[in-house]
Protein backbone atom coordinates (compact mmCIF):
# COMPACT_ATOMS: atom_id res chain seq x y z
CA UNK A 1 0.00 0.00 0.00
CA UNK A 2 1.13 3.20 -1.05
CA UNK A 3 -0.26 5.49 2.12
CA UNK A 4 -0.25 9.15 0.30
CA UNK A 5 -1.92 7.49 -3.19
CA UNK A 6 -4.40 5.69 -0.86
CA UNK A 7 -5.20 8.74 0.91
CA UNK A 8 -5.39 10.82 -2.17
CA UNK A 9 -7.73 8.58 -3.61
CA UNK A 10 -10.18 8.33 -0.89
CA UNK A 11 -10.10 12.14 -0.46
CA UNK A 12 -10.99 12.56 -4.37
CA UNK A 13 -13.68 10.07 -3.56
CA UNK A 14 -15.03 12.06 -0.65
CA UNK A 15 -15.21 15.43 -3.16
CA UNK A 16 -16.98 13.60 -6.06
CA UNK A 17 -19.26 12.37 -3.27
CA UNK A 18 -20.33 14.88 -0.98
CA UNK A 19 -19.80 18.34 -4.05
CA UNK A 20 -20.75 15.98 -7.09
CA UNK A 21 -17.58 17.26 -8.65
CA UNK A 22 -15.08 15.40 -10.44
CA UNK A 23 -11.39 16.48 -10.31
CA UNK A 24 -8.54 14.46 -11.12
CA UNK A 25 -5.93 15.46 -8.53
CA UNK A 26 -5.54 16.63 -4.84
CA UNK A 27 -2.44 17.37 -2.73
CA UNK A 28 -1.53 15.78 -0.24
CA UNK A 29 1.67 16.11 2.40
CA UNK A 30 3.15 14.72 5.03
CA UNK A 31 1.90 16.48 8.22
CA UNK A 32 4.63 18.94 9.85
CA UNK A 33 5.52 17.94 13.33
CA UNK A 34 3.60 21.12 15.14
CA UNK A 35 0.33 19.61 14.36
CA UNK A 36 -1.79 16.94 15.01
CA UNK A 37 -2.25 14.10 12.45
CA UNK A 38 -0.28 12.29 9.91
CA UNK A 39 -1.16 13.42 6.44
CA UNK A 40 -2.16 16.57 5.35
CA UNK A 41 -4.71 17.70 2.76
CA UNK A 42 -4.58 20.91 1.12
CA UNK A 43 -8.20 22.81 0.89
CA UNK A 44 -7.55 25.83 -0.33
CA UNK A 45 -7.45 24.54 -4.77
CA UNK A 46 -11.08 23.13 -3.79
CA UNK A 47 -12.18 26.85 -2.64
CA UNK A 48 -12.73 27.50 -6.46
CA UNK A 49 -14.24 24.42 -7.47
CA UNK A 50 -16.66 24.08 -4.13
CA UNK A 51 -17.56 27.61 -4.16
CA UNK A 52 -17.51 26.96 -0.16
CA UNK A 53 -14.74 28.51 2.76
CA UNK A 54 -12.14 26.12 3.14
CA UNK A 55 -12.81 25.45 7.08
CA UNK A 56 -16.36 24.48 5.45
CA UNK A 57 -15.11 22.64 3.06
CA UNK A 58 -12.12 20.76 5.55
CA UNK A 59 -15.00 19.79 8.27
CA UNK A 60 -17.11 17.59 5.73
CA UNK A 61 -13.93 16.02 4.00
CA UNK A 62 -12.70 15.04 7.52
CA UNK A 63 -15.91 13.99 8.78
CA UNK A 64 -16.58 11.88 5.45
CA UNK A 65 -12.80 10.25 5.49
CA UNK A 66 -13.26 9.32 9.49
CA UNK A 67 -15.76 7.08 8.74
CA UNK A 68 -13.80 4.76 6.72
CA UNK A 69 -11.88 2.56 9.10
CA UNK A 70 -7.98 3.23 8.19
CA UNK A 71 -9.22 7.23 9.22
CA UNK A 72 -9.60 7.79 13.32
CA UNK A 73 -9.43 11.31 13.70
CA UNK A 74 -9.54 15.12 11.81
CA UNK A 75 -8.85 18.74 12.59
CA UNK A 76 -8.78 21.88 10.70
CA UNK A 77 -5.81 24.32 10.10
CA UNK A 78 -7.23 27.01 8.07
CA UNK A 79 -7.28 26.24 4.83
CA UNK A 80 -5.21 22.71 6.09
CA UNK A 81 -6.90 19.39 6.66
CA UNK A 82 -4.84 17.00 8.99
CA UNK A 83 -5.82 13.52 8.89
CA UNK A 84 -5.05 10.89 11.91
CA UNK A 85 -4.64 7.11 10.46
CA UNK A 86 -6.09 4.22 12.65
CA UNK A 87 -2.68 2.54 14.22
CA UNK A 88 -3.44 -0.74 12.59
CA UNK A 89 -2.69 0.69 8.77
CA UNK A 90 0.86 1.17 9.97
CA UNK A 91 1.92 -2.06 11.43
CA UNK A 92 0.32 -3.60 8.36
CA UNK A 93 2.11 -1.61 5.96
CA UNK A 94 5.43 -2.67 7.68
CA UNK A 95 4.49 -6.38 7.83
CA UNK A 96 4.47 -5.53 4.11
CA UNK A 97 7.24 -3.71 3.56
CA UNK A 98 10.17 -4.34 5.86
CA UNK A 99 11.31 -7.63 4.21
CA UNK A 100 11.41 -5.40 0.74
CA UNK A 101 14.85 -4.79 -0.66
CA UNK A 102 14.07 -4.26 -4.89
CA UNK A 103 11.77 -1.53 -5.02
CA UNK A 104 11.55 -1.61 -8.66
CA UNK A 105 8.06 -0.25 -9.31
CA UNK A 106 5.80 -1.85 -12.10
CA UNK A 107 4.38 0.10 -14.87
CA UNK A 108 1.43 -1.66 -17.87
CA UNK A 109 3.83 0.54 -20.60
CA UNK A 110 7.27 0.41 -20.15
CA UNK A 111 9.37 2.84 -22.47
CA UNK A 112 12.56 2.47 -24.05
CA UNK A 113 14.80 5.24 -23.08
CA UNK A 114 18.35 5.79 -24.13
CA UNK A 115 20.61 7.80 -21.84
CA UNK A 116 23.43 9.26 -23.47
CA UNK A 117 26.45 10.64 -21.28
CA UNK A 118 30.39 10.97 -20.49
CA UNK A 119 30.97 11.11 -24.27
CA UNK A 120 34.49 11.93 -23.99
CA UNK A 121 36.80 13.06 -26.68
CA UNK A 122 39.83 10.44 -26.91
CA UNK A 123 42.62 13.68 -26.74
CA UNK A 124 42.97 14.03 -23.16
CA UNK A 125 41.44 12.17 -19.73
CA UNK A 126 38.31 12.36 -18.39
CA UNK A 127 38.02 15.12 -16.06
CA UNK A 128 36.00 16.61 -12.99
CA UNK A 129 33.53 18.20 -15.75
CA UNK A 130 33.23 14.22 -16.61
CA UNK A 131 32.35 13.39 -13.00
CA UNK A 132 29.18 14.67 -13.21
CA UNK A 133 27.98 14.01 -16.49
CA UNK A 134 28.33 10.56 -15.73
CA UNK A 135 27.28 10.34 -12.29
CA UNK A 136 23.75 11.90 -13.40
CA UNK A 137 23.85 9.59 -16.38
CA UNK A 138 24.32 6.87 -14.82
CA UNK A 139 22.10 7.40 -12.17
CA UNK A 140 19.31 8.71 -14.21
CA UNK A 141 19.72 5.18 -15.73
CA UNK A 142 19.10 3.43 -12.48
CA UNK A 143 16.52 5.41 -11.63
CA UNK A 144 14.49 5.53 -14.92
CA UNK A 145 14.81 1.23 -14.67
CA UNK A 146 13.67 1.43 -11.37
CA UNK A 147 10.56 3.16 -12.23
CA UNK A 148 9.79 0.14 -14.36
CA UNK A 149 11.58 1.47 -17.75
CA UNK A 150 13.74 -0.61 -20.23
CA UNK A 151 16.72 1.63 -20.41
CA UNK A 152 20.17 1.54 -22.64
CA UNK A 153 23.04 3.48 -21.41
CA UNK A 154 24.85 4.78 -24.20
CA UNK A 155 28.04 6.92 -25.01
CA UNK A 156 29.35 7.93 -28.32
CA UNK A 157 32.86 8.84 -28.49
CA UNK A 158 34.49 11.46 -29.78
CA UNK A 159 37.47 9.21 -32.32
CA UNK A 160 37.54 11.58 -34.77
CA UNK A 161 38.30 15.32 -35.85
CA UNK A 162 40.71 18.13 -35.31
CA UNK A 163 41.16 17.53 -31.97
CA UNK A 164 42.97 14.09 -32.07
CA UNK A 165 44.66 15.18 -35.00
CA UNK A 166 46.44 17.81 -32.88
CA UNK A 167 47.05 15.32 -30.07
CA UNK A 168 48.58 12.96 -33.05
CA UNK A 169 50.34 15.41 -34.78
CA UNK A 170 52.32 16.91 -31.72
CA UNK A 171 53.54 12.99 -30.76
CA UNK A 172 54.34 12.77 -34.46
CA UNK A 173 57.01 15.75 -34.12
CA UNK A 174 58.19 15.57 -30.31
CA UNK A 175 57.16 11.76 -29.16
CA UNK A 176 60.01 10.13 -30.01
CA UNK A 177 57.87 6.60 -29.98
CA UNK A 178 56.70 6.80 -26.53
CA UNK A 179 54.47 4.58 -25.30
CA UNK A 180 52.05 3.73 -22.41
CA UNK A 181 54.10 0.96 -22.10
CA UNK A 182 57.40 2.68 -22.20
CA UNK A 183 56.67 5.98 -20.01
CA UNK A 184 54.00 4.10 -17.12
CA UNK A 185 51.76 6.82 -17.84
CA UNK A 186 48.07 5.52 -18.18
CA UNK A 187 47.34 6.05 -21.69
CA UNK A 188 44.66 8.10 -21.57
CA UNK A 189 47.08 11.26 -20.07
CA UNK A 190 49.82 10.51 -22.44
CA UNK A 191 47.39 11.54 -25.34
CA UNK A 192 46.38 14.46 -23.31
CA UNK A 193 50.13 15.42 -22.88
CA UNK A 194 50.60 15.84 -26.91
CA UNK A 195 47.46 17.49 -26.63
CA UNK A 196 48.67 20.35 -24.29
CA UNK A 197 51.76 20.16 -26.22
CA UNK A 198 50.12 21.31 -29.50
CA UNK A 199 48.67 23.78 -27.59
CA UNK A 200 51.69 25.39 -26.38
CA UNK A 201 53.63 24.79 -29.87
CA UNK A 202 50.76 26.37 -31.86
CA UNK A 203 50.17 29.48 -29.51
CA UNK A 204 54.49 29.87 -29.87
CA UNK A 205 53.99 29.61 -33.70
CA UNK A 206 50.85 32.54 -33.78
CA UNK A 207 53.16 34.66 -31.12
CA UNK A 208 55.95 34.43 -33.78
CA UNK A 209 53.51 35.25 -36.68
CA UNK A 210 52.44 38.36 -35.11
CA UNK A 211 55.51 39.48 -34.12
CA UNK A 212 56.42 39.47 -37.94
CA UNK A 213 53.93 41.79 -38.83
CA UNK A 214 50.89 39.63 -39.08
CA UNK A 215 47.34 40.95 -38.19
CA UNK A 216 46.20 38.05 -34.63
CA UNK A 217 43.38 36.36 -36.51
CA UNK A 218 45.13 35.81 -39.61
CA UNK A 219 47.85 34.68 -37.25
CA UNK A 220 45.71 32.14 -36.05
CA UNK A 221 44.45 30.48 -38.73
CA UNK A 222 47.90 30.65 -40.38
CA UNK A 223 49.95 28.73 -38.13
CA UNK A 224 51.99 25.79 -39.44
CA UNK A 225 50.76 23.61 -36.93
CA UNK A 226 47.05 24.37 -37.27
CA UNK A 227 47.66 24.05 -41.19
CA UNK A 228 49.00 20.26 -40.75
CA UNK A 229 46.45 19.43 -38.39
CA UNK A 230 43.76 20.09 -40.70
CA UNK A 231 45.79 18.49 -43.54
CA UNK A 232 46.11 15.32 -41.35
CA UNK A 233 42.39 15.30 -40.55
CA UNK A 234 41.40 15.71 -44.61
CA UNK A 235 43.68 12.27 -44.85
CA UNK A 236 41.97 10.64 -41.97
CA UNK A 237 38.54 11.29 -43.87
CA UNK A 238 40.29 10.01 -46.97
CA UNK A 239 41.24 7.02 -45.63
CA UNK A 240 45.59 7.03 -45.55
CA UNK A 241 46.94 4.16 -44.28
CA UNK A 242 49.32 5.73 -41.96
CA UNK A 243 47.65 8.00 -40.74
CA UNK A 244 44.65 5.71 -39.75
CA UNK A 245 47.28 3.47 -38.21
CA UNK A 246 48.32 5.99 -35.66
CA UNK A 247 44.89 7.07 -34.86
CA UNK A 248 44.05 3.78 -33.91
CA UNK A 249 46.93 3.19 -31.93
CA UNK A 250 46.44 6.29 -30.20
CA UNK A 251 43.11 5.69 -29.60
CA UNK A 252 43.45 2.18 -28.40
CA UNK A 253 45.40 3.65 -25.13
CA UNK A 254 43.22 6.13 -24.78
CA UNK A 255 40.29 3.79 -24.43
CA UNK A 256 42.36 1.19 -22.25
CA UNK A 257 42.53 4.45 -19.78
CA UNK A 258 39.11 5.14 -20.21
CA UNK A 259 37.85 2.17 -18.82
CA UNK A 260 40.30 2.09 -15.66
CA UNK A 261 38.63 5.38 -14.53
CA UNK A 262 34.98 4.08 -15.34
CA UNK A 263 35.71 0.56 -13.52
CA UNK A 264 36.55 3.03 -10.34
CA UNK A 265 34.69 5.32 -10.35
CA UNK A 266 31.51 2.33 -11.33
CA UNK A 267 29.72 3.43 -14.64
CA UNK A 268 29.08 1.36 -17.45
CA UNK A 269 27.34 1.45 -20.86
CA UNK A 270 25.50 -0.87 -22.72
CA UNK A 271 26.39 0.37 -25.73
CA UNK A 272 29.27 2.25 -27.10
CA UNK A 273 29.03 3.95 -30.73
CA UNK A 274 32.71 6.22 -32.29
CA UNK A 275 31.77 9.44 -34.06
CA UNK A 276 34.17 7.68 -37.13
CA UNK A 277 31.25 5.68 -37.23
CA UNK A 278 28.17 7.83 -37.67
CA UNK A 279 29.61 11.21 -39.04
CA UNK A 280 28.77 9.82 -42.29
CA UNK A 281 25.42 8.62 -41.47
CA UNK A 282 25.11 12.54 -41.05
CA UNK A 283 26.38 13.31 -44.39
CA UNK A 284 23.21 11.23 -45.51
CA UNK A 285 20.81 13.07 -43.23
CA UNK A 286 21.88 16.38 -44.37
CA UNK A 287 21.89 15.12 -47.87
CA UNK A 288 17.77 14.23 -47.57
CA UNK A 289 17.74 17.73 -45.90
CA UNK A 290 18.78 19.60 -48.88
CA UNK A 291 16.56 17.63 -51.39
CA UNK A 292 13.61 18.24 -48.91
CA UNK A 293 14.94 22.53 -49.64
CA UNK A 294 14.80 22.17 -45.72
CA UNK A 295 18.65 23.12 -45.97
CA UNK A 296 20.24 25.11 -48.57
CA UNK A 297 24.30 25.40 -49.67
CA UNK A 298 26.44 28.66 -49.78
CA UNK A 299 28.61 29.26 -52.92
CA UNK A 300 31.27 27.60 -51.22
CA UNK A 301 29.87 24.10 -51.00
CA UNK A 302 29.06 24.75 -47.59
CA UNK A 303 25.38 23.04 -45.85
CA UNK A 304 23.63 25.26 -43.61
CA UNK A 305 20.18 25.18 -41.62
CA UNK A 306 18.32 28.56 -41.57
CA UNK A 307 16.31 28.79 -38.10
CA UNK A 308 15.72 32.77 -38.88
CA UNK A 309 11.51 32.13 -38.61
CA UNK A 310 11.98 30.20 -35.06
CA UNK A 311 14.13 33.14 -33.83
CA UNK A 312 17.46 31.41 -33.87
CA UNK A 313 20.36 32.03 -36.24
CA UNK A 314 21.73 30.52 -39.20
CA UNK A 315 23.51 26.91 -38.43
CA UNK A 316 26.83 25.23 -40.17
CA UNK A 317 26.09 21.39 -40.88
CA UNK A 318 28.32 20.60 -43.00
CA UNK A 319 32.25 22.42 -44.46
CA UNK A 320 32.89 23.78 -47.88
CA UNK A 321 35.23 21.29 -48.03
CA UNK A 322 33.08 18.70 -47.05
CA UNK A 323 34.37 17.48 -43.69
CA UNK A 324 31.62 17.53 -40.75
CA UNK A 325 31.40 19.48 -37.89
CA UNK A 326 29.78 18.38 -34.25
CA UNK A 327 26.29 18.62 -35.45
CA UNK A 328 26.48 16.25 -38.17
CA UNK A 329 27.25 13.28 -36.36
CA UNK A 330 24.23 13.92 -33.96
CA UNK A 331 21.76 14.30 -36.52
CA UNK A 332 22.66 10.83 -37.88
CA UNK A 333 23.25 9.57 -34.34
CA UNK A 334 19.97 10.31 -33.38
CA UNK A 335 17.91 8.88 -36.56
CA UNK A 336 20.39 5.66 -36.66
CA UNK A 337 19.35 5.26 -32.74
CA UNK A 338 15.66 5.69 -33.31
CA UNK A 339 15.72 3.60 -36.38
CA UNK A 340 17.79 0.37 -35.09
CA UNK A 341 16.64 0.52 -31.12
CA UNK A 342 12.87 1.76 -31.98
CA UNK A 343 13.06 4.35 -28.70
CA UNK A 344 10.47 6.13 -27.21
CA UNK A 345 13.06 8.54 -25.99
CA UNK A 346 16.64 10.10 -25.93
CA UNK A 347 18.30 11.78 -22.84
CA UNK A 348 21.42 13.75 -23.80
CA UNK A 349 23.52 14.04 -20.55
CA UNK A 350 25.64 17.24 -21.45
CA UNK A 351 26.93 20.45 -19.48
CA UNK A 352 24.47 23.64 -20.01
CA UNK A 353 26.98 25.06 -22.02
CA UNK A 354 25.39 23.01 -24.98
CA UNK A 355 22.05 24.39 -24.14
CA UNK A 356 21.97 26.60 -27.46
CA UNK A 357 23.45 23.04 -29.96
CA UNK A 358 20.93 20.76 -28.44
CA UNK A 359 17.67 23.24 -29.30
CA UNK A 360 19.11 23.20 -32.66
CA UNK A 361 19.56 19.79 -33.60
CA UNK A 362 16.06 19.04 -32.15
CA UNK A 363 14.85 21.86 -34.37
CA UNK A 364 16.69 21.05 -36.86
CA UNK A 365 15.55 16.95 -37.01
CA UNK A 366 11.82 17.93 -36.41
CA UNK A 367 12.37 20.03 -39.84
CA UNK A 368 13.42 17.08 -41.64
CA UNK A 369 10.32 15.68 -40.09
CA UNK A 370 11.12 13.43 -37.49
CA UNK A 371 8.41 12.76 -35.66
CA UNK A 372 10.20 11.42 -32.78
CA UNK A 373 11.55 14.51 -32.43
CA UNK A 374 9.81 15.63 -29.47
CA UNK A 375 11.27 12.65 -27.55
CA UNK A 376 14.53 14.34 -27.11
CA UNK A 377 15.54 15.83 -24.13
CA UNK A 378 18.58 17.31 -23.07
CA UNK A 379 19.79 16.90 -19.55
CA UNK A 380 21.63 20.08 -18.73
CA UNK A 381 23.74 20.16 -15.93
CA UNK A 382 25.80 23.05 -14.31
CA UNK A 383 29.58 23.03 -14.01
CA UNK A 384 31.39 22.13 -10.96
CA UNK A 385 33.92 24.12 -9.47
CA UNK A 386 36.77 23.36 -6.87
CA UNK A 387 37.89 25.84 -3.89
CA UNK A 388 40.99 28.16 -5.37
CA UNK A 389 44.44 25.92 -5.37
CA UNK A 390 42.90 22.74 -4.24
CA UNK A 391 43.68 19.28 -6.61
CA UNK A 392 45.09 20.87 -9.44
CA UNK A 393 45.73 18.81 -12.47
CA UNK A 394 49.32 18.24 -13.80
CA UNK A 395 48.08 20.16 -16.70
CA UNK A 396 46.96 23.32 -14.51
CA UNK A 397 43.80 23.93 -16.01
CA UNK A 398 41.82 21.08 -15.57
CA UNK A 399 41.04 18.86 -12.49
CA UNK A 400 41.21 15.21 -14.05
CA UNK A 401 38.85 12.35 -12.31
CA UNK A 402 41.32 9.67 -11.56
CA UNK A 403 43.18 12.12 -9.21
CA UNK A 404 40.19 13.33 -7.68
CA UNK A 405 39.46 9.59 -7.11
CA UNK A 406 42.75 9.22 -5.75
CA UNK A 407 42.54 12.43 -3.73
CA UNK A 408 38.93 11.48 -1.95
CA UNK A 409 40.30 8.23 -1.41
CA UNK A 410 43.29 9.71 1.09
CA UNK A 411 40.57 12.02 2.44
CA UNK A 412 38.93 9.06 3.52
CA UNK A 413 41.91 7.10 4.90
CA UNK A 414 42.80 10.06 6.51
CA UNK A 415 39.13 10.78 8.22
CA UNK A 416 38.63 7.46 8.96
CA UNK A 417 41.89 6.92 10.98
CA UNK A 418 41.11 10.49 13.10
CA UNK A 419 37.58 9.12 14.43
CA UNK A 420 38.78 5.16 14.54
CA UNK A 421 36.36 4.06 12.76
CA UNK A 422 37.96 1.13 11.24
CA UNK A 423 40.15 -0.05 13.89
CA UNK A 424 39.98 -3.98 14.34
CA UNK A 425 39.96 -4.26 10.37
CA UNK A 426 42.28 -6.25 7.99
CA UNK A 427 44.61 -3.61 5.86
CA UNK A 428 42.32 -4.99 2.55
CA UNK A 429 39.26 -4.49 4.61
CA UNK A 430 40.00 -0.56 5.41
CA UNK A 431 41.27 -0.20 1.48
CA UNK A 432 37.57 -1.63 0.57
CA UNK A 433 35.65 0.70 2.81
CA UNK A 434 38.05 3.66 2.37
CA UNK A 435 37.19 3.38 -1.52
CA UNK A 436 33.63 3.03 -0.84
CA UNK A 437 33.35 6.08 1.89
CA UNK A 438 35.78 8.03 -0.54
CA UNK A 439 33.82 7.57 -3.74
CA UNK A 440 30.88 7.48 -2.10
CA UNK A 441 31.25 11.09 -0.68
CA UNK A 442 32.18 12.70 -4.04
CA UNK A 443 29.10 10.67 -5.65
CA UNK A 444 26.80 12.07 -3.19
CA UNK A 445 27.92 15.57 -2.80
CA UNK A 446 27.45 15.70 -6.32
CA UNK A 447 24.64 13.86 -7.04
CA UNK A 448 22.55 15.58 -3.92
CA UNK A 449 22.60 19.02 -5.88
CA UNK A 450 20.07 19.68 -8.66
CA UNK A 451 21.39 19.07 -11.55
CA UNK A 452 20.73 22.65 -13.51
CA UNK A 453 22.40 24.22 -10.55
CA UNK A 454 26.91 24.90 -10.22
CA UNK A 455 28.71 22.75 -7.83
CA UNK A 456 31.10 24.21 -5.66
CA UNK A 457 32.67 20.85 -4.50
CA UNK A 458 34.18 20.89 -1.57
CA UNK A 459 36.50 17.35 -0.89
CA UNK A 460 37.02 18.36 2.90
CA UNK A 461 33.40 18.97 3.55
CA UNK A 462 32.25 15.69 1.33
CA UNK A 463 33.91 13.91 3.57
CA UNK A 464 32.27 14.61 7.24
CA UNK A 465 30.30 11.72 9.18
CA UNK A 466 28.03 14.54 9.96
CA UNK A 467 25.44 16.54 7.86
CA UNK A 468 23.89 16.03 4.33
CA UNK A 469 26.78 13.59 3.45
CA UNK A 470 27.60 10.42 1.79
CA UNK A 471 29.56 9.06 4.78
CA UNK A 472 26.33 9.78 6.86
CA UNK A 473 24.19 7.94 5.11
CA UNK A 474 26.79 4.62 4.38
CA UNK A 475 27.20 5.21 8.42
CA UNK A 476 23.46 5.14 9.22
CA UNK A 477 22.96 2.10 6.80
CA UNK A 478 26.35 0.35 8.96
CA UNK A 479 24.27 0.98 11.59
CA UNK A 480 20.70 -0.54 10.79
CA UNK A 481 22.98 -3.98 9.59
CA UNK A 482 24.49 -3.51 13.10
CA UNK A 483 21.50 -3.32 15.06
CA UNK A 484 19.81 -6.49 12.96
CA UNK A 485 23.50 -8.28 13.49
CA UNK A 486 22.90 -8.28 16.96
CA UNK A 487 19.32 -9.01 17.35
CA UNK A 488 19.01 -12.39 18.34
CA UNK A 489 15.73 -13.19 16.28
CA UNK A 490 15.62 -12.37 12.37
CA UNK A 491 12.20 -13.53 11.50
CA UNK A 492 9.96 -10.81 13.11
CA UNK A 493 6.47 -11.00 13.68
CA UNK A 494 4.83 -8.09 13.77
CA UNK A 495 1.24 -7.56 16.01
CA UNK A 496 -1.33 -4.57 15.41
CA UNK A 497 -0.17 -2.18 18.33
CA UNK A 498 -0.14 1.50 18.75
CA UNK A 499 2.64 3.17 17.56
CA UNK A 500 4.67 6.18 19.37
CA UNK A 501 5.23 9.51 17.42
CA UNK A 502 8.32 8.56 16.22
CA UNK A 503 7.99 4.98 14.78
CA UNK A 504 4.74 6.42 12.73
CA UNK A 505 7.31 9.00 11.64
CA UNK A 506 9.76 7.08 10.48
CA UNK A 507 7.19 4.34 8.64
CA UNK A 508 5.16 7.47 6.84
CA UNK A 509 8.49 8.65 5.40
CA UNK A 510 9.42 5.39 4.29
CA UNK A 511 5.87 4.63 2.74
CA UNK A 512 7.13 7.47 0.64
CA UNK A 513 10.07 5.95 -1.23
CA UNK A 514 8.73 4.82 -4.69
CA UNK A 515 6.62 7.84 -4.93
CA UNK A 516 10.26 9.45 -4.68
CA UNK A 517 11.44 7.26 -7.12
CA UNK A 518 8.80 7.87 -9.99
CA UNK A 519 8.63 11.54 -9.10
CA UNK A 520 12.84 11.88 -9.70
CA UNK A 521 12.28 9.70 -12.72
CA UNK A 522 10.17 12.02 -14.50
CA UNK A 523 11.57 15.27 -13.27
CA UNK A 524 15.19 13.75 -14.28
CA UNK A 525 16.87 14.49 -11.16
CA UNK A 526 18.81 12.10 -8.81
CA UNK A 527 18.58 14.97 -5.80
CA UNK A 528 15.34 14.25 -5.12
CA UNK A 529 16.61 10.39 -3.90
CA UNK A 530 19.87 11.52 -2.51
CA UNK A 531 18.05 13.86 -0.25
CA UNK A 532 15.36 11.96 0.74
CA UNK A 533 17.74 9.25 1.67
CA UNK A 534 19.75 12.19 3.86
CA UNK A 535 15.82 12.64 5.52
CA UNK A 536 15.57 9.22 6.29
CA UNK A 537 19.04 8.73 7.59
CA UNK A 538 18.61 11.64 10.16
CA UNK A 539 15.02 10.42 11.12
CA UNK A 540 16.33 6.89 11.76
CA UNK A 541 19.45 8.50 13.95
CA UNK A 542 17.07 10.58 15.95
CA UNK A 543 14.68 7.61 16.45
CA UNK A 544 17.73 5.16 17.45
CA UNK A 545 18.73 7.79 19.95
CA UNK A 546 15.15 8.02 21.81
CA UNK A 547 13.59 4.71 21.31
CA UNK A 548 15.22 1.29 22.92
CA UNK A 549 15.57 -0.90 19.75
CA UNK A 550 17.30 -4.34 21.67
CA UNK A 551 16.25 -3.96 25.05
CA UNK A 552 13.59 -2.73 24.14
CA UNK A 553 10.29 -3.40 27.56
CA UNK A 554 9.10 -6.05 25.66
CA UNK A 555 9.00 -8.58 22.72
CA UNK A 556 6.03 -6.53 20.82
CA UNK A 557 7.60 -3.02 20.68
CA UNK A 558 11.16 -4.99 19.84
CA UNK A 559 9.62 -6.35 16.82
CA UNK A 560 8.07 -3.42 15.84
CA UNK A 561 11.44 -1.67 15.89
CA UNK A 562 13.97 -4.15 14.45
CA UNK A 563 11.11 -4.08 11.68
CA UNK A 564 11.48 -0.54 11.10
CA UNK A 565 15.08 -0.73 11.25
CA UNK A 566 15.25 -3.34 8.17
CA UNK A 567 13.07 -1.59 5.88
CA UNK A 568 14.91 1.75 6.91
CA UNK A 569 18.54 0.00 5.62
CA UNK A 570 17.07 -1.15 3.04
CA UNK A 571 15.53 1.89 1.24
CA UNK A 572 18.84 3.63 2.60
CA UNK A 573 21.06 0.83 0.34
CA UNK A 574 18.57 0.97 -2.30
CA UNK A 575 18.69 4.63 -2.77
CA UNK A 576 22.65 4.63 -2.70
CA UNK A 577 22.15 2.07 -5.27
CA UNK A 578 20.38 4.27 -7.44
CA UNK A 579 23.18 6.65 -7.10
CA UNK A 580 25.44 4.69 -8.16
CA UNK A 581 27.21 4.56 -4.46
CA UNK A 582 28.53 1.35 -2.26
CA UNK A 583 26.97 0.58 1.07
CA UNK A 584 29.12 -0.90 3.73
CA UNK A 585 27.68 -2.90 5.89
CA UNK A 586 30.18 -1.90 8.75
CA UNK A 587 31.26 1.42 9.45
Amino acid sequence: MNLKSYIKEKSIQAIENLFQQSIKDVEIQITKDEFEGDYTLMVFPLVKLVKQKPEEIAHKIGTYLTNIEEFTAYNVVKGFLNLSLNPTVFTQLLKEKHKVEDFQLNKKNTEKIMVEYSSPNTNKPIHLGHIRNNLLGFSISNILRAAGNEVMRGQIINDRGIHICKSMLAWQKYGKGETPRSTGIKGDHLVGKYYVIFDQKYKEEVHALISSGMDAEEAKKKAPMLLEAQEMLKKWEAGDADIRALWEEMNSWVYSGFDKTYQRLGVSFDLVQYESDTYLLGKDVIEEGLKKGVLFKKDDGSVWADLAEEGLDQKLLLRGDGTSVYITQDLGTAVERFTRFHLNELIYTVGNEQDYHFQVLFLILKKLGYHWADKLYHLSYGMVDLPSGKMKSREGTVVDADELMEEMYREAVKKTEELGKLEGYTEKEKEQVNELIGLGALKYFILKVDPKKRILFDPNESIEFNGNTGPFIQYTYARTCSVLRKAAKQTFEIKDKELNKAEQKLIILLSSYEELIEKSAAELNPALIANYIYNVSKEYNSFYQSNRILNAENESEQTIRLAITRWTGNVIKHGLHLLGIGAPKRM
